[in-house]
């Protein structure tokens, strides 16, 4: 009788979680899209209100792009032949 009672005891709570989740998971999806979006909005606020004004028009460079040189003595040129 024992084992019969917890095995309807799981059941029932198996049951009653995923009722319980449907009903609920909503609101919790939306909990946690709100919060993302707050977390994720405040670096870009932070972020705008760090930069100074531009006026229209200005142009800026952030960064230099790398220049990458290469010199004349890196090796021999080798003029190859097919071999039949």
């Amino acid at each position: 009788m024992g084992l019969l009672r917890t095995i309807l005891i799981i059941v029932l709570v198996y049951y009653g979680i995923k009722v319980l989740s449907r009903i609920f998971a909503p609101f919790l999806i939306k909990y946690a899209a709100k919060k993302a979006e707050q977390r994720f909005g405040g670096q870009f606020q932070g972020r705008q209100q760090q930069e100074a004004p531009k006026r229209e028009g200005e142009v800026t460079i952030d960064k230099m792009p790398n220049t990458k040189t290469s010199s004349k003595d890196v090796g021999d040129y080798v003029d190859y032949e097919e071999v039949e």
